[in-house]
């Protein structure tokens, strides 16, 4: 691995207040950036799942999930891969088309499994669901044809086969 790799990693936590704060503290203590965070409570309601993004040196990682896992409120805490999980992303970009422009866009649209859900003064919203490589080429090619914003959730991730995330 790279020093500045991507890694995602997912904390089962006590869905209490608090928590987020108390990571979001190991991460900040050692020096890593959080670029994206999903927390949202799993289908028992007394936890919550946190899906961390974050770049930066494996080793430092390495001690920050070791450190994350000591917190009382964690019940495990984990780095996953594309080899053992599936991540998806979603996004909502914002485009303003003329008639030339709209019939090029929804023909990448289609290309990229993205769809429009608003079309409201010469501008379409559109959703894209998918991998984060799916998601960052079509903004690169929204970017041609009008990007005027775009917002995006970070991972959704659970783990292949019988174990659970």
């Amino acid at each position: 691995m790279k020093p500045n790799d991507t890694h995602t990693l997912s904390i089962l936590v006590a869905n209490k207040p608090g928590v987020l704060v108390r990571v979001a503290l190991v991460f900040a203590r050692r020096g890593y950036n959080i670029d994206s965070l999903v927390v949202s409570p799993v289908h028992n309601p007394k936890f919550s799942r946190m899906t961390i993004t974050a770049k930066g040196d494996p080793t430092t990682l390495e001690q920050i999930i070791k450190q994350v896992n000591k917190l009382v409120d964690v019940i495990h805490a984990s780095e996953h891969d594309t080899a053992t999980s599936v991540d998806r992303e979603m996004s909502l970009f914002k485009v303003k088309t003329s008639g030339a422009s709209r019939t090029i866009v929804a023909k990448y649209l289609k290309q990229y499994h993205a769809r429009v859900v608003d079309e409201t003064g010469g501008h379409l919203i559109i959703a894209q669901l998918g991998a984060t490589e799916e998601l960052n080429a079509l903004e690169a090619v929204l970017n041609k044809y009008g990007l005027v914003e775009m917002v995006r959730t970070g991972k959704l991730l659970m783990t292949k086969g019988p174990e659970t995330t």
